[in-house]
């Protein structure tokens, strides 16, 4: 198990051309947030407007679609219906539906901050299901397809169309597995892959030395330090991850590389190599790693690990950026 050089991270970075629209860059669609957890779907939001999506939509609970609207202006915002916790109903999805319709999203981060209560889990079930769209999951998400039955998760994966990008940290991860998260950290490197093969998509374990498996291929990520310790910086990643993934796939330059040097292999085991799916959603987690690692390493150095937060990690993206261009 090796790490991405910067020049194989640098070719996964989609290019500007001075003719570009915003609709080259992909749209995002962000299903997070409850009453309690507002600032997750902000992070989220922040993030991915940050990794240079074109658009990107916030759908939350109605309860809280002001707060995430005034906090990330540049996104736009879906208010959905919500229980009396303030948490998603499964009626929301219909909305995503129509919404997806008009707007042709074009990657869906689903997850972080929704809580785990049983609407909610319906809401998220449903939408992996019936939402035909690329999907970064984690946190609540995760912790919802760890609650059901391995074999109905496997069949719900299986019998997607588009691949998905799973994003946990060790206790998730131990939640995933069956195992305990002492389990996970003696092996980090076989949970990914295990996860990734059993869900077929791309595993990424976070933590010091993060993993990315696509089952078939492995890699670490070597940025990031102890100020990354920090809540709200997974939701950082899911966003630049959506947003990076998204920029190729909309564009069609993602897998350029893949055809002329043969960098990335063509099998990756998860039954969506050949039709680009599953070798993007491999090199946007691994470069979406490295830049959220090194603007971490940024912010550390500016702020300390102590008082560094998220949003710290967010503002640092261009200092990242600019190392790889």
């Amino acid at each position: 198990m090796r790490s991405l050089a910067k020049n194989e991270l640098r070719e996964a970075l989609v290019e500007r051309e001075p003719h570009d629209h915003k609709g080259v860059f992909g749209r995002v669609l962000i299903a997070a947030g409850s009453r309690d957890m507002a600032g997750a779907a902000i992070l989220v939001a922040r993030a991915a407007l940050r990794s240079g999506a074109g658009l990107v939509t916030a759908a939350v609970p109605s309860g809280i679609q002001p707060i995430v609207a005034g906090q990330a202006p540049e996104a736009l915002s879906v208010g959905l219906p919500e229980n009396a916790s303030g948490a998603l109903r499964p009626e929301g999805v219909s909305r995503l539906r129509d919404l997806h319709k008009e707007a042709e999203y074009t990657v869906l981060a689903i997850g972080p901050g929704l809580s785990t209560h049983p609407e909610t889990a319906e809401f998220v079930l449903l939408a992996l299901s019936s939402l035909p769209l690329p999907a970064v999951v984690d946190a609540d998400a995760l912790n919802i397809l760890a609650s059901r039955k391995p074999q109905s998760v496997r069949l719900l994966m299986r019998g997607r169309k588009h691949p998905c990008v799973f994003t946990p940290h060790p206790g998730e991860m131990a939640r995933c597995l069956a195992l305990e998260t002492k389990q996970v950290k003696r092996d980090r490197a076989g949970c990914a892959q295990r996860l990734a093969r059993d869900w077929n998509g791309v595993a990424l374990l976070k933590g010091r030395g993060s993993v990315i498996s696509s089952g078939a291929r492995t890699v670490v990520n070597p940025t990031g330090g102890p100020g990354l310790a920090k809540g709200g910086t997974g939701d950082v990643l899911t966003g630049l991850i959506a947003g990076l993934w998204a920029q190729m796939l909309a564009s069609g330059r993602g897998g350029e590389l893949d055809s002329r040097k043969r960098a990335v292999p063509d099998g990756l085991g998860n039954g969506f190599a050949g039709r680009g799916g599953g070798d993007l959603a491999f090199r946007a987690a691994a470069l979406g790693a490295w830049l959220h690692g090194r603007a971490g390493e940024l912010a550390e150095e500016s702020r300390t690990p102590y008082a560094m937060t998220a949003q710290d990690v967010i503002e640092h993206l261009p200092g990242a950026f600019k190392e790889l261009l």
